[in-house]
């Protein structure tokens, strides 16, 4: 009777581990294979840079690459620096691709893009870590270029890429480089100009929505990077890293023509680059805070001549009229308070009595909108602390007002 080992046989399985192969090495597709570029020497060893120049008249979207002159309105939005005076080679536009996108210690910057301007274009620049072990010459390749920057340019980065940048260089004992760097950060700027038009600040969706800019199919979603290097580290196959590349490559793209965009909109807030009555009305809010009150309303006086949310009719309606109560002009500020009653906001009411009372001195219609608020909190759903604190003031209000008659 055949044993269990001559039935396996039988079977085709093989018995023991002499007829078996070893697995194969992995294929391995360095970097410069994969991309043009070139080694770097220096004291610590080697990294890798990929070098591209860009011509001024590169279109990212519908911008060209040229910096504008009119950046230097942005100056008081990012701490008062004088743009104006700094050289457009000094400015530096920084992306960086990590090993993870939570940060801290453990995490390697392993791709960092750096855009600048020369005289014969726009120069791109990405260093990449090739290992790990690497991570000094790496570094230390880019400190250079770091150090040389009048101004940073980032989207996120005075949160992100610069800490962790100088993290990585403390861990080795260095002096961070972009501690004390001018920085212009875009994404507050974003944040500010389009949290009524867009549903998301993300760069890549800014850049399609308001640059007109169409990625390829080269594309990769950024939540994705970490895993593609720790893939790379593991297989040695560079070649998907090529996507990593271009989407570096276009967040740095998309960093100077937004710069452009942003900087164009704010010294020109009634051209072509505002495309919404909600940017005008952003614009606004924006010139406001600066103190440029003249140019606040004028966007303001604009935007509401449009179609806009009716939440961000209502805000603009408010900011406008208490900027002309403060200007003493009653006229503009009365009609804005009136189309406000209308909406049924409480603040209005209150600002038509107080006027007609105290500069108008018309007191039965201070009393008529007293009691046109004190009817309307009766008959619409407040919570009860607004109702009790309306009530109070509106009824004390219209006991002194009833005085005064």
């Amino acid at each position: 009777m055949p044993g269990i080992s001559d039935r396996l046989k039988s079977l085709g399985v093989k018995v023991g581990g002499k007829e078996i192969k070893p697995p194969g090495d992995h294929v391995r597709f360095p970097i410069d294979l994969v991309l043009e570029g070139r080694i770097i020497d220096t004291i610590y060893g080697q990294t890798y840079l990929r070098e591209q120049v860009f011509h001024l008249d590169h279109r990212h979207g519908y911008r060209k690459l040229e910096l504008t002159p009119s950046i230097h309105r942005l100056g008081p939005l990012i701490g008062n620096l004088d743009i104006a005076s700094l050289d457009p080679t000094s400015i530096l536009f920084l992306d960086t691709e990590t090993s993870g996108l939570a940060g801290g210690t453990g995490t390697y910057v392993f791709l960092v893009g750096i855009g600048r301007f020369e005289t014969d274009g726009f120069h791109l620049n990405q260093y990449f870590l090739r290992d790990p072990s690497e991570e000094k010459a790496h570094l230390t390749a880019l400190l250079g270029t770091l150090l040389d920057a009048g101004v940073l340019v980032t989207y996120n980065g005075r949160a992100f890429d610069a800490p962790l940048l100088n993290t990585r260089y403390i861990l080795h004992d260095d002096r961070p480089p972009l501690r004390d760097t001018p920085h212009i950060d875009l994404l507050p700027l974003a944040r500010r100009l389009w949290r009524d038009r867009l549903s998301s600040r993300r760069l890549g969706y800014v850049e399609e929505k308001v640059l007109n800019v169409s990625r390829s199919g080269e594309d990769i979603p950024g939540w994705l990077i970490p895993s593609m290097y720790f893939d790379y580290l593991r297989s040695g196959d560079a070649r998907p890293l090529s996507q990593v590349f271009y989407h570096n490559a276009m967040d740095i793209l998309s960093l100077v023509a937004l710069l452009n965009h942003v900087s164009e909109m704010v010294d020109h807030p009634h051209g072509e680059a505002v495309q919404l009555g909600v940017e005008l009305i952003a614009l606004g809010k924006i010139f406001e805070d600066l103190g440029h009150i003249d140019d606040a309303a004028l966007c303001y006086s604009r935007g509401l001549d449009s179609e806009l949310p009716y939440d961000v009719r209502c805000e603009a309606i408010h900011r406008w009229s208490a900027l002309e109560k403060r200007r003493s002009n009653l006229e503009v500020s009365i009609q804005l308070w009136q189309e406000a009653a209308k909406n049924k906001e409480m603040y209005a009411f209150e600002e038509l009595a107080k006027v007609y009372e105290h500069q108008i001195k018309d007191i039965d219609q201070a009393i008529f909108w007293t009691e046109s608020a004190l009817n309307l909190i009766q008959s619409q759903e407040i919570e009860a602390f607004q109702r009790n604190y309306w009530q109070a003031q509106l009824e004390h209000r219209r006991e002194r007002l009833y005085r005064k008659r």
